[in-house]
């Protein structure tokens, strides 16, 4: 089960036109909304990466509207773990449960969440949260991740694993948020 006190969520490159072409992606937008937003509810720690964001551009609006004062780390490499600046940041969490969501599913998503499982590290994939250009590309993506060691998980699952209970004080907000 996912513990606030042990769980970071990964915000994955959503960002310039590459966002845009994603598959389904109002889906993508509004459950990395929800996601983004009952994560900080509930005083979760999250990172967010943008791949080559001069060439591919920043994170989009619709998800940067909700990141104020979160520093983004800039990375070439396909995996968020072989950029040293992340490594060193989820070292600093000191969090085991590494959340992602993001794109591209089969690329830097998949890639992220290999690295991390091989390391150690808890990885739940936030299905419907994630997206690719191409529905197979997601469904494969997804399912060598499960292959490789990773959970499968919905926005849902994941804000009331989190919250545990109605009696939380902050059930009302994630209630507005998933509704």
């Amino acid at each position: 089960m996912l513990a606030r006190e042990n769980s970071v969520l990964v915000v994955i490159d959503i960002q310039g036109k590459l966002a845009q072409s994603m598959d389904n992606k109002q889906e993508l937008f509004e459950n990395a909304q929800k996601i983004i937003r009952g994560i900080q509810a509930l005083e979760v720690p999250l990172v967010v990466t943008e791949q080559i964001p001069e060439k591919l551009g920043s994170t989009i609006p619709e998800i940067a509207q909700y990141l104020t004062g979160i520093k983004t780390i800039n990375k070439e490499s396909f995996s968020c773990w072989k950029n040293q600046s992340f490594m060193k940041e989820l070292m600093t969490l000191n969090r085991r449960q590494i959340l992602l969501i993001g794109i591209e599913t089969h690329v830097c998503v998949y890639q992220t969440a290999m690295d991390l499982v091989t390391v150690g590290y808890e990885v739940q994939v936030v299905a419907d949260a994630v997206s690719s250009r191409t529905p197979l590309n997601k469904i494969i993506g997804i399912q060598k991740m499960r292959e490789g060691g990773a959970g499968i998980t919905t926005t849902e699952i994941v804000l009331f694993e989190l919250l545990k209970t109605a009696a939380d004080p902050k059930a009302r907000e994630i209630f507005q948020i998933v509704k």
